[in-house]
């Protein structure tokens, strides 16, 4: 992953061959060791949950994943509660430790459930240059985790795009030499946020993608964590949701994806999905609408059309049952000389049956890996992709993700690119991505823009509606889930 300059400045396969050095230095220690317990503060393997896509009879509330929701929702005096908490953060000449650590708290849970634009309005820089002193001096971990956080939560809603610039080194030092995995994972994650949300820019996104790829090449030994899952997993994701603001990546798709299949053969589950994930990312966005290439001319027409006549039956009746409701796909480029070795991957991840992988992590991997293979194996089907054959339409089933916006929306997560942000605020937001979707969080719309089908309470059923923040009746509820009609 290189920027523009670096491109033209540096021989392509210079910074590929270091990084493939990398991952094959540490690859064997990571595939003969089990997961290492860091000593620094790193969280345990077994307090994550690997699974990323919900089981098929699984309707998943995220407000009821906190016990504050609801009372939270409902604070009528939370705008001077909240100013009141601003106030606390950035006057730190008599606060402690602890009542850092509060306010952070408090700070967090009203941004998560209040859209807080307007109360931040001429205090972003304050706070932030706050967070970032609380981030260098690192007085207890707990603090600085909290900071972090709450620096996320900051370039969310602040919509001031100088955040960006200010914080970059703060973080990056953070990340290289603090004592704590834990810090250095929540801090991974808090530059991605920041680069794509406060202001980095395309070349910005670049550079970090490169840091990133660069922590998962070298099993996190490039910043000082060799062989902690939690800063590995933290540098898939935040890789995998920047690369969905980038348009071409037709340069960086195969190496990559050559570094994203090393790590397949790892013995951390959720390091593994999120690796399929941005191979499955990647394949993607090999195609794209044909109608975003320009304007269609005659020359364009008739390679098309001599492409199309080049197709076999087999690829013709395939496209007959693609359950895809948009413009026409067509793949620009190869994203990776050998398909047929990640398929092989893949497969083997959908069909594991070790019995070294406890029950529930079996579960999860061929859950999640037979929905990857799927996308890999023709880059036109989104997330969880039912292939059977809907005999109504002599179509498959399609998608069978949906997003339920409050009592009477609905909308499918039919694309990657979706799926990886939608998983990005949902971490970041929890079960207040309703308040800040229906407040018209100009960042969350922006981020996920999304079709609505607004249902009628009746007949469940509905048309399309593109919702930018309009207000359903009621309720804070948002789920996901799957239908199950082709079951």
């Amino acid at each position: 992953m290189r920027t523009k300059q670096q491109l033209s400045a540096a021989p392509e396969h210079t910074k590929k061959m270091s990084r493939k050095a990398a991952a094959n230095e540490y690859s064997a220690g990571s595939k003969a060791t089990s997961r290492v317990a860091s000593p620094n503060g790193s969280s345990r393997h077994s307090s994550r949950n690997p699974s990323r896509i919900p089981s098929e009879n699984e309707d998943t509330d995220l407000d009821s994943l906190l016990d504050f929701t609801d009372d939270e929702v409902n604070n009528e005096f939370w705008e001077q509660e909240f100013s009141d908490v601003i106030t606390n953060i950035v006057d730190r000449k008599r606060s402690s430790v602890q009542g850092r650590e509060e306010a952070y708290t408090a700070f967090g849970r009203l941004s998560k459930f209040h859209y807080v634009h307007d109360e931040l309005y001429g205090r972003v820089g304050e706070l932030t240059a706050a967070f970032c002193k609380s981030i260098k001096q690192e007085s207890s971990v707990r603090e600085t985790t909290l900071a972090l956080r709450a620096l996320e939560l900051l370039a969310l809603s602040g919509n001031d795009n100088t955040v960006y610039e200010n914080v970059e080194p703060v973080l990056t030092r953070a990340i290289r030499d603090s004592s704590s995995n834990l810090v250095k994972s929540s801090a991974i994650r808090c530059l991605g946020s920041c680069a794509v949300f406060a202001g980095a820019g395309e070349d910005g996104m670049l550079d970090q993608m490169n840091f990133f790829l660069d922590i998962v090449a070298s099993y996190g030994e490039s910043i000082g964590a060799s062989h902690d899952t939690d800063c590995t997993e933290a540098a898939f994701s935040e890789w995998g949701h920047l690369a969905t603001h980038i348009w071409d990546l037709s340069a960086e798709s195969e190496e990559a994806i050559e570094i994203f299949a090393e790590q397949l053969g790892g013995n951390d589950t959720g390091v593994q999905i999120a690796a399929g994930e941005n191979i499955a990312l990647l394949y993607e966005k090999s195609f794209s609408p044909r109608a975003n290439f320009g304007e269609d001319s005659e020359e364009d027409d008739e390679d098309y059309e001599a492409e199309e006549d080049e197709k076999n039956d087999e690829d013709e009746a395939e496209e007959a049952l693609l359950n895809y409701e948009g413009p026409r796909l067509v793949q620009r480029y190869e994203p990776y000389h050998d398909t047929p070795e990640i398929l092989n991957l893949l497969k083997s991840l959908a069909t594991a049956h070790s019995k070294k992988i406890s029950k529930k992590d079996k579960k999860s991997l061929h859950m999640n890996f037979i929905s990857i293979y799927t996308s890999v194996e023709d880059a036109r089907r989104g997330p969880m992709y039912n292939t059977a054959i809907n005999y109504n339409t002599n179509r498959h089933f399609g998608s069978k993700t949906r997003v339920k916006i409050g009592r009477d929306g609905v909308v499918v997560i039919d694309r990657w690119w979706k799926w990886i942000r939608l998983n990005k605020l949902r971490r970041l937001l929890l079960g207040g991505f309703y308040v800040h979707f229906n407040e018209g969080n100009q960042t969350v719309l922006d981020s996920l823009p999304l079709a609505v089908i607004r249902l009628d309470s009746d007949t469940g059923t509905g048309q399309w509606k593109t919702d930018k923040g309009r207000k359903p009746r009621d309720t804070r509820r948002f789920a996901i889930h799957h239908d199950e009609d082709a079951e």
